[in-house]
């Protein structure tokens, strides 16, 4: 069973694939720790709706994110993971995504110029 969600952030576009599996995690081709240059705080925050739930290796994501900075697309990475948890896990750990403020998007985005 596969599960494809897309999250928004500024000017980034993330597209999930969610499978069951053993914890992979492939952004635009590379590994998580490639593409996200090793730097721990990228790590973190981009698997804390994973490590929120406790399933951080229980499933395989291949991510293609378009658009914006490292910062924006790993912003709205995060939301598409969860968008795709949601629909995969029980009541309870929808809950915990829902008030841990995964759901909600931050639709700020750079102001046009007039």
């Amino acid at each position: 069973m596969s599960i494809k969600t897309v999250g928004r952030r500024k000017c980034s576009v993330a597209l999930t694939n969610i499978v069951k599996g053993t914890g992979l995690i492939q952004v635009n081709g590379k590994d998580l720790g490639l593409y996200v240059q090793n730097n721990p705080n990228y790590f973190v925050f981009f698997k804390s709706p994973l490590l929120c739930v406790g399933l951080e290796k229980n499933f395989d994501l291949v991510i293609t994110s378009k658009g914006g900075g490292l910062n924006g697309q790993s912003e709205a990475r995060k939301l598409s993971i969860s968008r795709a948890l949601y629909q995969l896990v029980d009541e309870n750990s929808q809950k915990i995504l829902k008030t841990e403020g995964f759901l909600t998007r931050n639709s700020l985005c750079k102001e046009r110029r007039s």
